[in-house]
C-alpha cells in the first residue's frame, strides 16, 4: 500500500533527524581532538598547552550546538557524540591535568580527588541528558562541565603565569577541584544565556563591548582574565541562590501587624 504525502514528510523528518550532519559534528570532532590533545601534553608535562587546549575545546564545544541550532542540523547522533565528547575534554582531561600537575604529590588522596571529579562530570552530563527537556532552559542545573573544566584549567595557566609549582598550591588545587566536582552536580541554578539571539538586532554599544571584550581585553591578559571570568561565573550560582532564597522568604513571611 502506497504512503500518503503527510506519511512520507514524517519518515523523511525522522529520518533527517537520526542522520549525521557534517557541519556540526566537524566542531565537535575538533572539540574531542583539543581534549585528546589536552591529555597528551599532561602527560608530556606540557601543562600550559594542555590548560589552554581545554579553553579551545571549550570554544569549539559551544560552537557546534550554536552551528546545529543556526542551521537546522540538529541530530540524535549529534547530541550523543557531544556528550562522548564532553566527557573526554571536561571530565578526562581537567582531571589528569590537575592530578599530574598538583595533586600527584598527595599521593592516594591525589588520585581520589581526581577521580571524584571525573565521576561528577559524568553524572553532571548524564543528569543533562535526561532532563533537557523538563528544566528551565534559562539556567542550568549545577555548574556546567565546561565551566568547571575552564576554572581548573584557568587555574593551572594562572599559577603558571606567576611561576608558581603545582606542588607549592597542592591544597588549593585540591579545594578547587572538589569545588568544580560538587558544584557540577549540585542543584544550584547557573544562568545558560541560551536565550540570546544572535540573529536579532543588538544596539552599538553591545558591539563595541563585546569587541573590547574579546579583543581587548582577554587578549591583554588571558590567564588572569579567564580564570577570574570563570571564577566570578562558578560564584554567581550560589549569588543566584541566595537571592532566590531571600525573595522566597520575604514572600512566604506574614506582614507585620
Amino acid at each position: 500500500m502506497p504512503l500518503s504525502l503527510p506519511d512520507r514528510t514524517v519518515i523523511k523528518s525522522r529520518l533527517r533527524k537520526r542522520g549525521i550532519y557534517l557541519l556540526p559534528n566537524l566542531f565537535t570532532t575538533a572539540a574531542l581532538f583539543s581534549g585528546f590533545y589536552a591529555i597528551v601534553q599532561a602527560m608530556n608535562g606540557n601543562f600550559e598547552s594542555s590548560a589552554i587546549a581545554v579553553f579551545i575545546a571549550m570554544v569549539l564545544d559551544g560552537l557546534d550546538g550554536r552551528v546545529a541550532r543556526l542551521t537546522g542540523t540538529q541530530s540524535e547522533f549529534g547530541a550523543e557524540y557531544d556528550s562522548m565528547s564532553d566527557m573526554v575534554s571536561f571530565g578526562v582531561a581537567p582531571a589528569l591535568i590537575i592530578y599530574e600537575w598538583a595533586l600527584k604529590e598527595m599521593n592516594q588522596w591525589g588520585w581520589i580527588v581526581a577521580f571524584i571529579y571525573c565521576a561528577c562530570a559524568a553524572l553532571r552530563l548524564a543528569r543533562f541528558n535526561t532532563n533537557i527537556e523538563v528544566v528551565d532552559k534559562r539556567f542550568f542545573q549545577g555548574l556546567p562541565s565546561p565551566a568547571a573544566a575552564a576554572l581548573i584549567a584557568g587555574l593551572v595557566w594562572v599559577m603558571l603565569d606567576f611561576q608558581v609549582q603545582g606542588s607549592d598550591v597542592k591544597w588549593l588545587a585540591c579545594i578547587v577541584t572538589l569545588f568544580a566536582a560538587l558544584t557540577m552536580v549540585s542543584n544550584i541554578p547557573f544562568y545558560s544565556g541560551k536565550e540570546i539571539n544572535l540573529r536579532r538586532r543588538v544596539p552599538f554599544v553591545t558591539v563595541l563591548l563585546l569587541v573590547l571584550f574579546f579583543f581587548v581585553l582577554i587578549p591583554s591578559y588571558p590567564p588572569v582574565v579567564l580564570f577570574i571570568i570563570f571564577t566570578a561565573y562558578a560564584l554567581s550560582g550560589y549569588c543566584i541562590k541566595l537571592w532566590r532564597f531571600g525573595r522566597t522568604k520575604r514572600d512566604i513571611e506574614p506582614p507585620s501587624a
